[in-house]
């Protein structure tokens, strides 16, 4: 791969991995409502779940969904109705202080598995992939995973503590709850590429 390929997979890493999408609305959410050390193993989740997910895509994964065209809808549908569980999970996410709601934030697994139904992951790794690596060798399916997971945990840590300063306008139940209702909204709004898929 030419450094100037290198180059516009860093630049497509930073663009889809800093713009808004399932992943960066919950970890914001995550950071307004538990803070940024309890956000950790969501984020870290988050940054080796999609980059694992990249290698796999690469390594044949494209492969078996073009054999079975069917495993689309049941990943539509099972995508659509964990990310309608995750808005609602926002919506009862506790503040700092424990003052509201039940929520806790995902775990490590959690969040490295919800690569798996977010839409905008699956839209990620198949474009890097067939944009970056279309040949699929191992060298260039490792190399588009690499430049990911190192543009990644950055990207969306911004997010984590974009949420974590939100903190200091939260200061009471109302404004919390406005905020995470908000926030359910993006999430549920983030489905359209995926009805639209």
């Amino acid at each position: 791969m030419s450094y100037e390929i290198v180059v516009a997979l860093a630049a497509f890493a930073f663009v889809s991995s800093i713009t808004p999408g399932p992943n960066n609305l919950m970890l914001m959410a995550s950071g307004a409502n538990f803070g940024l050390r309890r956000t950790v193993p969501h984020m870290l989740g988050v940054a080796i779940g999609f980059t694992v997910m990249i290698v796999l895509v690469g390594l044949g994964l494209m492969e078996l969904f073009e054999a079975y065209p069917a495993s689309y809808t049941v990943l539509k549908v099972f995508s659509v109705v964990y990310l309608l569980y995750l808005a609602w999970k926002i919506t009862i996410a506790t503040a700092p202080n424990g003052e509201a709601g039940s929520g806790r934030p995902l775990t490590f697994i959690q969040a490295a598995l919800f690569q798996w139904v977010n839409p905008k992951a699956w839209a990620m790794a198949l474009t890097a992939i067939s944009v970056y690596a279309p040949s699929k060798s191992l060298v260039g399916v490792l190399l588009v995973a690499a430049v990911f997971g190192m543009i990644n945990l950055p990207s969306i840590s911004f997010w984590t503590m974009l949420g974590k300063q939100a903190q200091r306008v939260l200061t009471n139940p109302a404004r919390r709850k406005i905020f995470n209702g908000v926030m359910a909204l993006l999430l549920v709004g983030s489905l359209y590429p995926v009805l639209a898929w």
